[in-house]
Protein backbone atom coordinates (compact mmCIF):
# COMPACT_ATOMS: atom_id res chain seq x y z
CA UNK A 1 0.00 0.00 0.00
CA UNK A 2 2.68 2.36 0.85
CA UNK A 3 4.75 1.85 -1.76
CA UNK A 4 1.80 1.69 -4.34
CA UNK A 5 1.17 5.58 -2.57
CA UNK A 6 4.85 6.64 -3.23
CA UNK A 7 4.51 5.56 -6.62
CA UNK A 8 1.28 7.21 -7.61
CA UNK A 9 2.33 10.79 -5.79
CA UNK A 10 5.98 10.16 -7.99
CA UNK A 11 3.86 9.97 -10.82
CA UNK A 12 1.24 12.63 -10.63
CA UNK A 13 4.22 14.87 -9.83
CA UNK A 14 6.08 14.53 -12.16
CA UNK A 15 2.97 13.95 -15.16
CA UNK A 16 0.74 17.64 -13.57
CA UNK A 17 3.58 19.32 -11.35
CA UNK A 18 2.24 21.21 -8.67
CA UNK A 19 -1.20 19.74 -8.26
CA UNK A 20 -2.56 17.70 -5.71
CA UNK A 21 -3.93 14.52 -6.28
CA UNK A 22 -4.71 12.02 -3.21
CA UNK A 23 -6.55 9.22 -2.29
CA UNK A 24 -9.88 8.41 -0.15
CA UNK A 25 -10.01 5.30 1.58
CA UNK A 26 -7.80 4.17 -0.99
CA UNK A 27 -9.13 4.97 -3.96
CA UNK A 28 -7.02 7.60 -6.33
CA UNK A 29 -8.17 9.66 -9.27
CA UNK A 30 -7.82 8.04 -13.00
CA UNK A 31 -6.97 11.14 -14.83
CA UNK A 32 -6.33 10.91 -19.02
CA UNK A 33 -2.63 11.97 -19.30
CA UNK A 34 -3.53 13.86 -22.18
CA UNK A 35 -5.50 15.83 -19.42
CA UNK A 36 -4.21 19.16 -17.56
CA UNK A 37 -4.48 19.55 -14.15
CA UNK A 38 -2.84 22.63 -13.02
CA UNK A 39 -0.20 23.62 -10.29
CA UNK A 40 -2.19 24.39 -6.98
CA UNK A 41 -5.35 22.67 -8.41
CA UNK A 42 -6.98 19.51 -6.01
CA UNK A 43 -8.09 16.13 -6.83
CA UNK A 44 -9.24 13.69 -4.52
CA UNK A 45 -10.81 10.40 -4.25
CA UNK A 46 -13.22 8.66 -6.90
CA UNK A 47 -12.68 10.94 -9.41
CA UNK A 48 -12.16 10.19 -13.46
CA UNK A 49 -10.99 12.89 -15.86
CA UNK A 50 -11.03 12.40 -19.57
CA UNK A 51 -9.17 13.10 -22.84
CA UNK A 52 -8.06 16.38 -23.14
CA UNK A 53 -9.95 18.09 -20.09
CA UNK A 54 -8.39 20.90 -17.94
CA UNK A 55 -8.70 21.47 -14.22
CA UNK A 56 -7.16 25.19 -13.80
CA UNK A 57 -5.42 26.53 -11.11
CA UNK A 58 -7.35 26.62 -7.58
CA UNK A 59 -10.10 24.42 -8.34
CA UNK A 60 -11.11 21.56 -6.32
CA UNK A 61 -12.13 18.36 -7.47
CA UNK A 62 -13.19 15.99 -4.13
CA UNK A 63 -14.65 12.92 -4.95
CA UNK A 64 -15.02 11.15 -1.75
CA UNK A 65 -18.31 10.37 -0.79
CA UNK A 66 -19.43 9.50 -4.08
CA UNK A 67 -18.06 9.60 -7.74
CA UNK A 68 -17.22 12.76 -9.78
CA UNK A 69 -17.04 12.21 -13.65
CA UNK A 70 -15.72 14.53 -16.30
CA UNK A 71 -15.67 13.79 -19.86
CA UNK A 72 -13.25 14.96 -22.91
CA UNK A 73 -12.45 18.26 -23.85
CA UNK A 74 -14.38 19.53 -20.71
CA UNK A 75 -12.81 23.05 -19.01
CA UNK A 76 -13.21 23.59 -15.03
CA UNK A 77 -11.75 26.91 -14.80
CA UNK A 78 -9.86 28.89 -11.68
CA UNK A 79 -11.48 28.80 -8.44
CA UNK A 80 -14.47 25.94 -8.98
CA UNK A 81 -15.50 23.58 -6.05
CA UNK A 82 -16.77 20.56 -7.75
CA UNK A 83 -18.38 18.50 -4.74
CA UNK A 84 -21.08 15.20 -4.17
CA UNK A 85 -23.76 14.34 -1.80
CA UNK A 86 -23.77 10.54 -0.75
CA UNK A 87 -26.64 9.77 -3.28
CA UNK A 88 -25.91 12.70 -5.92
CA UNK A 89 -22.57 11.98 -7.74
CA UNK A 90 -21.11 14.44 -10.33
CA UNK A 91 -21.56 13.68 -14.09
CA UNK A 92 -19.73 16.84 -16.12
CA UNK A 93 -19.99 15.53 -19.31
CA UNK A 94 -18.40 16.20 -23.01
CA UNK A 95 -17.07 19.50 -24.64
CA UNK A 96 -18.85 21.51 -21.18
CA UNK A 97 -16.63 25.09 -19.82
CA UNK A 98 -17.16 25.95 -16.62
CA UNK A 99 -16.40 29.52 -15.77
CA UNK A 100 -14.27 30.64 -12.98
CA UNK A 101 -15.38 30.20 -9.09
CA UNK A 102 -18.33 28.60 -9.93
CA UNK A 103 -20.16 25.98 -7.14
CA UNK A 104 -20.74 22.27 -9.22
CA UNK A 105 -22.44 19.99 -6.49
CA UNK A 106 -24.47 16.42 -7.11
CA UNK A 107 -25.73 17.39 -10.38
CA UNK A 108 -25.54 16.08 -14.09
CA UNK A 109 -23.79 18.24 -17.21
CA UNK A 110 -25.07 17.06 -20.29
CA UNK A 111 -22.48 17.63 -23.30
CA UNK A 112 -21.68 21.10 -25.01
CA UNK A 113 -22.90 23.06 -21.82
CA UNK A 114 -21.20 26.13 -20.05
CA UNK A 115 -21.93 27.22 -16.94
CA UNK A 116 -20.74 31.09 -16.10
CA UNK A 117 -18.40 32.53 -13.49
CA UNK A 118 -20.03 32.20 -10.15
CA UNK A 119 -22.69 29.98 -11.06
CA UNK A 120 -24.21 27.49 -8.65
CA UNK A 121 -25.62 24.51 -9.22
CA UNK A 122 -26.64 22.44 -6.90
CA UNK A 123 -27.63 18.48 -6.27
CA UNK A 124 -29.83 16.40 -8.08
CA UNK A 125 -30.04 19.01 -10.51
CA UNK A 126 -29.71 17.92 -14.10
CA UNK A 127 -28.63 20.41 -17.31
CA UNK A 128 -29.21 19.45 -20.52
CA UNK A 129 -27.12 19.45 -23.43
CA UNK A 130 -25.88 22.93 -24.90
CA UNK A 131 -27.13 24.77 -22.18
CA UNK A 132 -25.58 27.85 -21.46
CA UNK A 133 -26.35 28.89 -17.48
CA UNK A 134 -25.52 32.82 -16.88
CA UNK A 135 -23.07 34.30 -14.18
CA UNK A 136 -24.25 34.10 -10.86
CA UNK A 137 -27.11 32.33 -11.69
CA UNK A 138 -28.69 29.72 -8.96
CA UNK A 139 -29.90 26.28 -10.41
CA UNK A 140 -31.88 25.00 -7.31
CA UNK A 141 -32.15 21.22 -6.07
CA UNK A 142 -33.43 18.75 -8.29
CA UNK A 143 -34.47 21.80 -11.46
CA UNK A 144 -34.13 20.09 -14.68
CA UNK A 145 -32.89 22.33 -17.32
CA UNK A 146 -33.91 21.41 -21.08
CA UNK A 147 -31.44 21.47 -24.19
CA UNK A 148 -30.32 24.48 -25.33
CA UNK A 149 -31.53 26.79 -22.40
CA UNK A 150 -30.24 30.13 -21.34
CA UNK A 151 -30.73 30.08 -17.77
CA UNK A 152 -30.49 33.38 -15.89
CA UNK A 153 -31.00 34.71 -12.50
CA UNK A 154 -31.66 33.94 -8.74
CA UNK A 155 -32.99 31.05 -8.75
CA UNK A 156 -32.72 30.60 -12.05
CA UNK A 157 -34.99 31.14 -14.94
CA UNK A 158 -35.13 30.35 -18.79
CA UNK A 159 -34.88 33.32 -20.76
CA UNK A 160 -34.00 31.85 -24.27
CA UNK A 161 -33.44 28.89 -26.23
CA UNK A 162 -30.25 28.47 -28.30
CA UNK A 163 -30.49 27.15 -32.21
CA UNK A 164 -28.99 23.64 -33.09
CA UNK A 165 -26.14 26.25 -34.65
CA UNK A 166 -26.08 28.15 -31.06
CA UNK A 167 -25.66 25.02 -29.93
CA UNK A 168 -22.47 23.76 -31.47
CA UNK A 169 -20.38 27.26 -31.18
CA UNK A 170 -21.24 26.85 -27.60
CA UNK A 171 -19.94 23.24 -27.62
CA UNK A 172 -16.80 24.42 -29.62
CA UNK A 173 -15.75 27.08 -26.64
CA UNK A 174 -14.07 23.86 -24.81
CA UNK A 175 -11.35 23.26 -27.83
CA UNK A 176 -9.77 26.76 -26.97
CA UNK A 177 -8.99 25.75 -23.67
CA UNK A 178 -7.40 22.73 -25.00
CA UNK A 179 -4.73 24.43 -27.63
CA UNK A 180 -4.03 26.21 -24.09
CA UNK A 181 -4.13 23.58 -22.16
CA UNK A 182 -1.56 21.93 -24.33
CA UNK A 183 0.61 25.06 -24.25
CA UNK A 184 0.48 24.91 -20.16
CA UNK A 185 1.00 21.39 -19.75
CA UNK A 186 4.05 21.36 -22.40
CA UNK A 187 5.68 24.28 -20.30
CA UNK A 188 5.19 22.40 -16.76
CA UNK A 189 6.57 19.45 -18.25
CA UNK A 190 9.85 20.78 -19.73
CA UNK A 191 10.10 22.39 -16.46
CA UNK A 192 10.38 19.28 -14.79
CA UNK A 193 12.67 17.31 -17.08
CA UNK A 194 14.84 20.39 -16.75
CA UNK A 195 15.14 20.31 -13.12
CA UNK A 196 15.54 16.52 -13.03
CA UNK A 197 18.34 16.77 -14.84
CA UNK A 198 20.18 19.75 -13.21
CA UNK A 199 19.34 17.58 -10.03
CA UNK A 200 21.10 14.73 -11.79
CA UNK A 201 24.43 17.17 -12.41
CA UNK A 202 24.16 18.13 -8.93
CA UNK A 203 24.56 14.42 -7.19
CA UNK A 204 27.43 13.88 -9.97
CA UNK A 205 29.29 16.81 -8.46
Amino acid sequence: MEDERRERTAFYATRWPGAIVLPYLGVWPEIDESAFVAPGAVVIGNVTIGPESSIWFNTTVRGDIAPIGIGARSSVQDGTVVHVNMDAPTVIGDDVTIGHSALIHGTTIANGSTIGMGAIVLSYSRIGSGVVVAAGALIPERMEVPDGAVMMGIPAKQRDSLSAEQQARIGSIGGRYVNVSRNYLADLRSTVTREQAEQGRDSED
